[in-house]
């Protein structure tokens, strides 16, 4: 008997494929940064200071997953103190009153103008490099003396703007967003052995 042919398992096959692709890529091109952003982000925790992040959409449930990641802890077998992470998307009370009063531009410029201080980090993933409310709370955070990183894609404003730009190299949204959230893990990772684990990882560190 024959069976017909299910064009569905091509699109998942081709989405999986393009996907692990990306990885490959961004092991290629973005490796030096994404280490650098992990040494700045344990650098910061070292001296007390926070790390804020922002994003819209996709991102911003990437910027709560990351802050969740960090207050908690990546994973169950790797005990350590809570890091200091705050996504600034996540206070709906202010993000409506803000955004009704006054526009949703300013949203996450005028939780730095609060909340940031000069030492602290602020991360800011956009997909498509040109949101305006990231790109202007990266130049309010570099208006306070805080070191800034963009998570952003090969095209756009942020990744001129700030200190460390990983930039992932795919023109497709959604592998942009998938190779974020890899990096994002990465960095959880890194930042928790740098410092609190792996000794060879946290003498590389201090070189």
């Amino acid at each position: 008997m024959r069976h017909n042919h299910d064009p569905s398992s091509d699109v998942v096959r081709d989405h999986l494929l393009g996907s692990a692709e990306l990885k490959r890529e961004i092991a290629e091109h973005c490796l030096d940064s994404i280490v650098a952003a992990a040494r700045l982000v344990a650098d910061t925790f070292r001296s007390n200071g926070k790390l804020l992040l922002c994003g819209n959409g996709g991102s911003a449930a990437d910027c709560q997953h990351m802050a969740g990641e960090l207050v908690s802890r990546l994973t169950v077998d790797f005990e350590r103190p809570a890091l200091p992470a705050i996504a600034l998307t996540t206070d709906t009370s202010f993000l409506t009153a803000f955004s009704n009063d006054f526009g949703f531009d300013g949203v996450f410029e005028r939780q730095i103008q609060a909340l940031g201080r000069a030492g602290d980090v602020l991360i800011g993933i956009s997909t498509s490099g040109n949101s305006t409310n990231v790109i202007r709370a990266v130049d309010a955070a570099r208006a306070v003396q805080m070191r800034t990183v963009g998570l952003t894609g090969p095209r756009g404003r942020l990744k001129h703007l700030v200190d460390i730009a990983i930039a992932v190299p795919s023109d497709s949204i959604q592998h942009i967003q998938e190779g974020h959230l890899c990096v994002e893990h990465i960095l959880c990772h890194l930042v928790e052995r740098y410092l609190f684990g792996d000794p060879k990882l946290a003498e590389s560190e201090r070189k």
